[in-house]
C-alpha cells in the first residue's frame, strides 16, 4: 500500500522550511566580515538581526491566518521569494540602514511567513494520528538547512568574500518554489482524502478578516495564565537559541582565537544532533506529560550554558564537543511540547495562538541578538550573556511546571 499523501505534503514542508532557513545561517557569520568592511559596530549588525527575528515571530500568527484565507501554497511561495530579494539586495548595500532594510524588513517578513505557525498548520490540516512525531520533524528542519548551509556559507565566506553566500541563500530559497507550486496542497479535502489517522473532513470555506481574526485570537487567549507562561518560556527559548548561540557563538568563538569555519562547523553539528532531539521530543511529547518534558529541557539548558564560558578555546576539545552535542539535542526539543500544550489549550485556534506565542520566542531571540552584541561592545566579552541566559532558563523550567491542565479554550474565534 502506497504511503498516504500526508506524508508527501510533510515532506514538501520539510524541504520549503530548509530553503527558507538558508538565511538563518549567515548573521553569525557575516558579524566580523561587516565590521571589518563599513565599520558598524556589533550593536548595529545585532540590531538588524533583532529585527529580522522579531518581525520572523510578529508575522508568525497573520502568516496562520493568511493561510486559511489564500492557502498555504500562495502565502509560502511569496515568503520564499522575499527572503531570496533580501538577500540578494544586501550585496549591493552601502550603509547599515540598508542592512536593516534588507536583512531585517524583507527577510523577517519571509521567514516569518514559513515560520513554526506554517509546520503548526500543516500538521493541524493533514494528520491527526502522529502530530507530535511530524511537529518534531518539521521544525528539525530548520536545523537541517543550518547543517547544510552553514559549513558551505562559512567556506565560501572564508574563501570568497560574504557577498557570493549571501547569493547562495538567495538561490536556495527561489530553487523550493517551484516545488511548493507544484507539490504542496492547501488541504486533504483538495485531493479528496481524509487526514492521516483521521476521518474526511470537508474543505472550510476561506476565511476572511485574517488580520482581525489574528488580533482578535490573541486578545481572547490573552486573558488566560496559559499563553503567558507559554510565552514567557518561550522566549526565554528564543533569547538562548536563535539569539544567543545563533548569531554569537561563531563571533565569541573567534574571539577565543577559533578559526570561524570551524566555530562555523560546530554549530552545524548542533544541527545534526538537533535534528535528532526534536524528532525524538515529538515521539516523547505523544507519550509524555509535555509540561514536565520543557521544565527538563529547559533546566539542562541553563546549566549547560552556565559551563560555557569555560570551554571556549582556540581549538576544538572534547568538553566543548559533549556541549554541543547536548545542546543540538536540546535545541528546539522544546518545540513539540509547547505545541501540544497550545493544542491542549486552545483547539482549532492552536496554529495562530501557537503563531503569537512563536512572536514570543523570536522578540526574546531578538533582544539577546541586540543585547549580546552591545555586551561584547561594552565588555569586550560575551560571558556575561552566556550566565545571564543560564539563569533565564532555570526560570523557563519553573514556569514550565506551573502551567496547570485547563478545559479546551472557550473563546475559540471564527473568521
Amino acid at each position: 500500500m502506497s504511503p498516504h499523501r500526508a506524508w508527501f505534503v510533510a515532506a514538501v514542508a520539510f524541504v520549503t522550511i530548509i530553503g527558507g532557513a538558508a538565511f538563518n545561517s549567515l548573521p553569525g557569520l557575516l558579524i566580523g566580515p561587516l565590521h571589518q568592511e563599513f565599520g558598524w559596530s556589533r550593536g548595529e549588525i545585532g540590531l538588524a538581526v533583532s529585527i529580522d527575528m522579531a518581525l520572523y515571530g510578529l508575522t508568525a500568527p497573520f502568516a496562520a491566518a493568511l493561510m486559511d484565507r489564500f492557502g498555504m501554497r500562495r502565502v509560502v511561495v511569496v515568503a520564499l521569494s522575499m527572503v531570496a530579494a533580501g538577500a540578494l539586495l544586501s550585496v549591493w548595500m552601502t550603509a547599515s540602514w540598508q542592512l536593516m532594510l534588507y536583512w531585517g524588513l524583507l527577510v523577517g517578513l519571509g521567514t516569518g511567513s514559513m515560520a513554526m505557525a506554517f509546520s503548526a498548520t500543516v500538521t493541524n490540516r493533514w494528520f491527526v494520528a502522529r502530530r507530535g512525531l511530524v511537529t518534531g520533524v518539521l521544525t528539525a528542519a530548520g536545523a537541517s538547512g543550518q547543517l547544510v548551509f552553514l559549513p558551505l556559507c562559512a567556506w565560501i565566506v572564508e574563501n570568497h568574500g560574504w557577498r557570493p553566500a549571501s547569493v547562495t541563500v538567495a538561490l536556495a530559497a527561489l530553487v523550493v518554489v517551484p516545488f511548493v507550486w507544484l507539490l504542496l496542497r492547501d488541504h486533504p479535502a483538495d485531493v479528496g482524502l481524509a487526514p492521516y489517522g483521521g476521518e474526511f473532513v470537508p474543505k472550510p470555506a476561506p476565511q476572511t478578516g485574517a488580520a482581525k481574526r489574528a488580533v482578535t485570537v490573541l486578545f481572547a487567549a490573552a486573558k488566560t495564565g496559559p499563553f503567558w507562561l507559554l510565552a514567557g518560556t518561550f522566549a526565554i527559548c528564543g533569547a538562548s537559541t536563535n539569539g544567543l548561540i545563533r548569531t554569537h557563538f561563531v563571533p565569541s568563538a573567534h574571539d577565543h582565537g577559533m578559526p570561524i569555519t570551524a566555530a562555523a562547523s560546530l554549530l552545524a553539528v548542533i544541527g545534526i544532533f538537533d535534528v535528532i532531539g526534536t524528532i525524538a521530543s515529538g515521539w516523547l511529547t505523544d507519550r509524555f506529560e509535555a509540561r514536565r518534558l520543557l521544565a527538563v529541557y529547559y533546566a539542562l539548558r541553563g546549566v549547560s550554558l552556565l559551563f560555557l564560558p569555560m570551554l571556549m578555546a582556540p581549538s576544538v576539545h572534547p568538553p566543548m564537543i559533549f556541549f554541543i552535542v547536548f545542546y543540538g539535542l536540546d535545541w528546539v526539543a522544546t518545540v513539540p511540547p509547547t505545541l501540544a500544550v497550545c493544542r491542549e489549550q486552545y483547539g482549532e485556534d492552536s496554529a495562530i495562538v501557537f503563531g503569537w506565542v512563536l512572536a514570543s520566542h523570536q522578540v526574546g531571540a531578538a533582544a539577546v541578538a541586540f543585547a549580546g552584541g552591545v555586551a561584547r561592545d561594552v565588555f569586550g566579552s560575551y560571558d556575561v550573556v552566556w550566565y545571564a541566559a543560564g539563569a533565564l532558563c532555570a526560570a523557563a523550567a519553573l514556569m514550565s511546571l506551573v502551567i496547570r491542565r485547563k478545559p479546551a479554550f472557550v473563546g475559540e474565534v471564527k473568521g
